[in-house]
């Protein structure tokens, strides 16, 4: 019944990545049958990571997160854990070959632990490499699926757009960091104050490497290109959002796209898809 007990698992980081995140969500569901399990997975254990150094203050966040980690190493080793989430990332982490990957992931995980501003602009790009860009080559390895030559080829632009996705979550959650975690990513940011002069500059930051990291999507393989480009059109919708706004509004409350504009975003993409106008 091994098999069962592993469905169950990949359900259940199924599950989590439904209830963290809609919009990922989507982009999962157009992707392939076959390569989708593992994506869940991957974010299943990304996300319980980052939930640990991001909310839970009241607990011993080091402790959760050592714990998670020992336990984590323990089902590689074994190929089995009786944590769900757990026993369906190793799989996927043992069929891949991603263990470097994950060490930077939780290297910038433990940066969250008692580091609260990147002064430097090494230190913000260590941050984002572990964070985001190795999340990134994850989910790659699963679109080539064990294509070495197609992974070397799409490795910069993946490592681009994660790194894009993680500059615009920062910019949109950068009350939250201020104000509820003590955090300031940009390096140009200081005193936790946010100009709008510095606003622009992050723009045009992301602006400028969302172009590059949009030249690798239309090179994946079919059964990941949609769900890719659809998170891609999600996060070039909130980029604007974001621009619009001015500095004050971005610290006042948190930018959102809604469910009627996501639906939109659906929509369009799909369209622009098919008829390969993107």
């Amino acid at each position: 019944m091994k098999q069962l007990f592993d469905s169950s698992s990949y359900q259940c980081s199924k599950l989590v990545t439904r209830n963290y995140s809609t919009s990922f969500s989507l982009g999962i569901r157009l992707l392939a049958p076959s390569i989708r399990p593992a994506i869940y997975a991957i974010y299943g254990f990304v996300r319980y990571a980052d939930e640990i150094v991001d909310t839970f203050y009241d607990h011993n966040q080091e402790e959760l997160l050592d714990e998670f980690q020992a336990d984590y190493e323990k089902a590689v080793e074994r190929g089995i854990s009786m944590n769900p989430i757990l026993n369906s990332f190793q799989e996927v982490v043992n069929r891949y070959d991603l263990h470097e990957m994950v060490e930077a992931f939780m290297t910038s995980m433990r940066m969250d632990l008692d580091k609260t501003e990147y002064q430097s602009q090494e230190e913000y790009e260590q941050y984002i490499y572990g964070s985001a860009d190795v999340v990134g080559l994850m989910c790659l390895h699963v679109f080539v699926n064990g294509d070495k030559q197609l992974f070397e080829q799409l490795k910069a632009p993946a490592m681009l757009l994660g790194t894009v996705f993680q500059k615009v979550n920062f910019l949109r959650d950068i009350k939250d960091d201020f104000e509820e975690r003590g955090r300031s990513y940009f390096p140009n940011v200081a005193n936790y104050e946010l100009t709008d002069e510095v606003k622009a500059e992050i723009i045009e930051d992301i602006e400028e490497e969302f172009g590059e990291a949009f030249k690798g999507i239309m090179q994946l393989p079919v059964e990941s290109r949609f769900g890719v480009y659809l998170a891609y059109r999600y996060y070039l919708r909130l980029l604007k959002k974001l621009k619009a706004r001015n500095s004050e509004q971005i610290l006042n409350s948190r930018t959102r796209v809604s469910n009627p504009g996501k639906a939109v975003i659906l929509f369009k993409s799909y369209v622009r898809f098919k008829l390969n106008i993107i």
